[in-house]
């Protein structure tokens, strides 16, 4: 009697290979443990766990037995696309000098409330900010390491990119500064001509009296770095006008039904480059939203779309000439086919 137990007992902790969910050795199956019985529809016993969906399906008829499973398995939360699997520590970022992987004694854990929580007297106290003050000034010993504080300081606050976008401002910073060019430069002409590229490379152009402005520089020396940058890292693109659209027709209020029409207009105008490049591709937007915007019964005044886009109305009607040029000459040359 005891040797039939013994055997019916190992029977039911060994896996079963015709039964995939009796296996409790293969991580992958964990979930499957319970669903043993057969399915409702067609009587089969091979049951399916999608991790993506948390569902059990049957893996003959489709049957879903269950739905909104967790996942027991380990949390893979690798950030740096490699192959550490990790499941501690906070994620590699270029916005911080030290790239977030020193150890920072954090201020709050040694006040007092905390500190007496965990047992703390107060010359435990002294001793740790002193040693929280070193630790901060030894981060900062070179001047490399300042100068990279300051800058991501910069684009952190005065930027105003997404946090992705302040990832690359703050990488291309600290590539130029590993390469010497930050030297005898300023660090906010510098991050500033960083800010303009990495928004004009992702197609969120920023216009450069509004970068200079809030990096506290002229625009004359914007200028001059976002070209030596440019250079620097060949990073060359020519900006078209339609990436000028949203902002300037947010900025005069306009319906988002006037993109249609100016969308169109665009299109007419894209494959004759050499109207529109080497133009400023804010006045050529500005030109075409004020005719879009007038066909569309929507008109805006020269003075206001030129106040949006910072060109003068002299560069508006020159542009607004060539424009009208070119479409009469399209228009000529439908008429004849």
């Amino acid at each position: 009697m005891m040797k039939q137990e013994n055997e019916q007992s190992h029977a039911r902790n060994t896996p079963n290979p015709s039964l995939p969910g009796l296996n409790p050795i293969d991580p992958s199956r964990r979930t499957l443990e319970g669903h043993t019985r057969p399915c409702e529809d067609c009587g089969a016993v091979n049951w399916d766990f999608d991790i993506s969906r948390g569902e059990i399906t049957c893996g003959d008829c489709g049957l879903v037995a269950e739905e909104n499973v967790p996942d027991p398995g380990a949390e893979w939360t690798n950030r740096d696309n490699g192959e550490d699997r990790s499941r501690v520590g906070r994620p590699m970022t270029y916005t911080l000098a030290d790239k977030g992987l020193n150890t920072t004694i954090d201020v709050r854990d040694l006040n007092t409330g905390i500190a007496s929580r965990h047992g703390m007297s107060s010359q435990a106290r002294r001793d740790w900010r002193r040693r929280r003050v070193i630790d901060e000034r030894s981060k900062t010993r070179k001047s490399r390491e300042r100068n990279l504080v300051k800058a991501n300081q910069f684009i952190r606050d005065r930027s105003g990119l997404p946090a992705p976008l302040q990832e690359e401002a703050a990488r291309l910073y600290r590539r130029l500064s590993g390469e010497g060019f930050v030297t005898g430069r300023s660090i906010a002409g510098v991050t500033a001509a960083c800010t303009y590229l990495v928004a004009r490379q992702e197609g969120l152009p920023r216009q450069i009296p509004d970068v200079a402005g809030a990096f506290d520089i002229t625009e004359k020396d914007l200028s001059r770095l976002i070209r030596q940058v440019s250079r620097r890292l060949n990073m060359h693109k020519i900006t078209a006008p339609d990436e000028y659209f949203d902002k300037f027709m947010s900025d005069l209020g306009l319906e988002p039904s006037i993109r249609t029409p100016l969308d169109e207009l665009w299109n007419t105008i894209r494959p004759h480059d050499d109207v529109w490049q080497g133009k400023k591709p804010m006045g050529v937007a500005a030109a075409l939203i004020y005719k879009a915007a007038s066909a569309a019964g929507s008109p805006r005044t020269q003075s206001e779309v030129c106040s949006v886009a910072n060109v003068s109305e002299v560069t508006l009607r020159g542009l607004l000439r060539i424009i009208d040029g070119l479409l009469d000459k399209i228009r000529q040359y439908q008429n004849l086919q």
